[in-house]
C-alpha cells in the first residue's frame, strides 16, 4: 500500500510515504546532494522554483522502519506559455535504497494524488526510457530555459487533452 502506509518494495525493506514536513526539509535537501551532483541548484529548473514555494500536498517522503529516509519527490508549480502546469522534480533515492523501487512508488502515488487533486498536466525534464513507464512523453513546443536538452523536456496528461496547444517558455509561477 501506499500513501501514508506501508510499501514493500521488493520484499526486504519497507518503506512509509508520507507527506514531507517541514521536520523533513533538511534530510531532504541531504538527499538531494547525495543523489545528484554538487552543482544541482545552479540547473536552470532551479530557477524556476526559486523564492516559489513547492506544492506540499504532493512533495513525499519514503522513510524505512528505522525512521531513516530513502527516497523524496516535490513538485512545483510553473506555467507553460502562461498556461498552469505542476513539474515534478527533484525525485531522489538513497543509493542503499535504489533498485527497490522505491522511485517509482513515489512517481506512481504522487501522479496518483496530483489527478485526485484536479491538476491537469505534469512536465518534467528527464531520461524518456525511464518515464514513459509512467506515461511521460516528449512534448513539442515546451520550451524550458536554456540549456535544457528539448529532448528531455517530457509532459504527462491527468486529464485527456491537457497538453493539447499547450506550448510556449516555462516560467516561474508567480
Amino acid at each position: 500500500m501506499i500513501g501514508g502506509s506501508a510499501a514493500e518494495c521488493t520484499g526486504v525493506t519497507l518503506f512509509t510515504l508520507a507527506q514531507e514536513t517541514a521536520q523533513d526539509w533538511w534530510d531532504v535537501e541531504a538527499l538531494f546532494d547525495t543523489a545528484f551532483a554538487p552543482g544541482r541548484t545552479a540547473l536552470s529548473s532551479y530557477r524556476l522554483r526559486d523564492d516559489v514555494p513547492p506544492v506540499a500536498a504532493l512533495c513525499r517522503v519514503a522513510r524505512d522502519e528505522q525512521g531513516q529516509l530513502g527516497g523524496a519527490i516535490r513538485y512545483w508549480p510553473v506555467l507553460v506559455g502562461g498556461t498552469p502546469a505542476l513539474l515534478l522534480g527533484p525525485v531522489a533515492v538513497h543509493p542503499i535504497a535504489q533498485g527497490e523501487g522505491l522511485g517509482a512508488a513515489l512517481i506512481r502515488d504522487t501522479i496518483a494524488n496530483a489527478a485526485e487533486q484536479g491538476f491537469e498536466r505534469v512536465l518534467l525534464v528527464g531520461d524518456a526510457p525511464y518515464y514513459r513507464r509512467f506515461g511521460f512523453a516528449r512534448l513539442e513546443g515546451v520550451i524550458m530555459p536554456p540549456p535544457t536538452n528539448p529532448d528531455r523536456v517530457l509532459g504527462l496528461e491527468l486529464v485527456p487533452g491537457a497538453w493539447d496547444g499547450v506550448q510556449g517558455e516555462v516560467t516561474r509561477a508567480a
